[in-house]
């Protein structure tokens, strides 16, 4: 099931249609759809798609060949001793009359292999591909690896790129099409554990209760996603302790870098290498108030877990993996049931903050939380002339007519540089009792059950 991406597809279409060469770098996370993505935009399209591999570079540069020659019919090609990248592409070119696309999938293991092969790839790129209607494409998971391959300013193939795309997890509105002949609730309660990546999508049973794919998917130790946070990590860091241990004082609600460090007997200047690099992997994320002038040196910042199966598997899987191993399935369960509803809260949050974003009605410029000493709101969106301020609720119960004097309240301590017309939304997950709703015919009130 290939869902969304449009947008991804449209700027990969566009880059094709140029009459002159593209050198387009594609990368995201592991699972996030960088090769469905790429198997789409070549449908119908004269291309090879190569997947690299772990092994020695001789052995990848015969299987490529081998690739080529079939996929381009170039007979020459399959009889040629070849032992380099750089001959390989120079018979390539010199035998296309057409547009084609070259696709290297994980293309991190060719260099891992040997890093001169990065120089090369240079040299493939200014001496043979440059003048060619080619569009090569290389893509990759591992984040970090692929920054300093093809983005960074110190490597060979730094300017060379026409176009990049890094994916990122799908948004709420598009998560949800997986399965969207369930109820919205379910849908948001889903997208909390898989964090919009496609595979983890595929893989929930809709027909079955959250419960049910908690045991059968997450607590199964025979299921990918019992180990995948091992597995995510282990190519992109060298200290898997310390980080896991970030992650996991992270996932209970210590999100200021003093009681991070504190918890780990470790100084601050110590541990910001480490955040540095969780945050660039893009599994951590530091916000701070949405009404700060200054974020970068905002000191309120605090920090989250980006990744919404990373931030529910740190912060029940993990710390529970005794009990599971020992096949005491039935406590983690209790114990998930215990706390999901305040787990699944804040990605509720974040959820009716996308839908403010995306929602052309309010024409949203920044959105995001803001919190003081005594003041916490969930969302304050800023348009050009107008702010709101939202609540977001995620409870049984259908909300009152309190909830939104208590943020009319909130909202007299705040301070705008400039003067916006207030206007006031309440997210609920189940619905509004009669007497707020009667207020919306006298306030600047807007009532959404998603």
């Amino acid at each position: 099931m290939f869902i969304n991406r449009e947008k991804e597809l449209e700027s990969l279409e566009k880059e094709y249609s140029l009459k002159k060469s593209s050198f387009v770098v594609v990368y995201g996370r592991r699972r996030v759809g960088k090769t469905e993505l790429l198997k789409q935009f070549i449908k119908n399209k004269k291309s090879v798609y190569y997947m690299a591999s772990q092994e020695n570079s001789n052995i990848q540069i015969k299987r490529f060949q081998e690739l080529c020659a079939q996929n381009l019919n170039n007979e020459l090609l399959s009889m040629s001793i070849i032992d380099n990248f750089y001959n390989l592409f120079k018979i390539i070119a010199q035998n296309l009359k057409e547009k084609h696309v070259i696709v290297i999938d994980e293309f991190q293991y060719i260099i891992q292999q040997d890093k001169s092969l990065t120089s090369i790839f240079q040299k493939i790129w200014d001496e043979i591909l440059i003048n060619k209607n080619i569009m090569l494409v290389i893509c990759g998971s591992y984040i970090g690896m692929m920054e300093d391959i093809a983005l960074n300013y110190n490597s060979p193939l730094y300017g060379r790129r026409t176009m990049q795309i890094k994916l990122a997890p799908m948004k709420f509105s598009n998560a949800r099409k997986f399965y969207s002949d369930i109820s919205v609730n379910n849908q948001i309660e889903f997208y909390s554990i898989t964090g919009g990546i496609p595979k983890y999508c595929q893989m929930i049973q809709k027909e079955k209760s959250l419960e049910e794919n908690f045991k059968e998917i997450f607590l199964n130790k025979f299921s990918f996603l019992y180990t995948e946070p091992y597995f995510l990590l282990k190519e992109e860091i060298n200290e898997p302790a310390v980080f896991f241990s970030i992650l996991a004082i992270i996932s209970q609600g210590d999100r200021k870098i003093g009681n991070i460090a504190k918890k780990m007997n470790m100084p601050v200047s110590n541990l910001t290498s480490f955040i540095k690099k969780l945050i660039l992997l893009e599994i951590l994320e530091r916000k701070v108030p949405v009404l700060e002038n200054n974020p970068e040196k905002s000191k309120k910042g605090l920090y989250f877990i980006k990744d919404y199966y990373l931030r529910f598997w740190f912060r029940f899987i993990f710390p529970n993996q005794s009990f599971v191993e020992n096949d005491n399935y039935e406590y983690v369960i209790e114990k998930i049931q215990t706390q999901f509803k305040y787990f699944i809260s804040e990605i509720y949050e974040d959820v009716c903050c996308q839908y403010m974003l995306e929602n052309n009605e309010f024409k949203i410029i920044k959105a995001g939380r803001y919190w003081e000493k005594d003041i916490e709101i969930d969302i304050i969106a800023l348009s050009e002339k107008k702010v709101y301020i939202c609540e977001c609720k995620w409870q049984e119960k259908k909300v009152d007519e309190k909830i939104f004097f208590n943020l009319k309240e909130k909202t007299r301590k705040l301070k705008f540089k400039q003067n916006l017309n207030i206007y006031y939304v309440i997210f609920s997950k189940n619905g509004f009792e009669e007497n707020l709703i009667k207020l919306t015919e006298k306030e600047n009130l807007k009532l959404i059950k998603l």
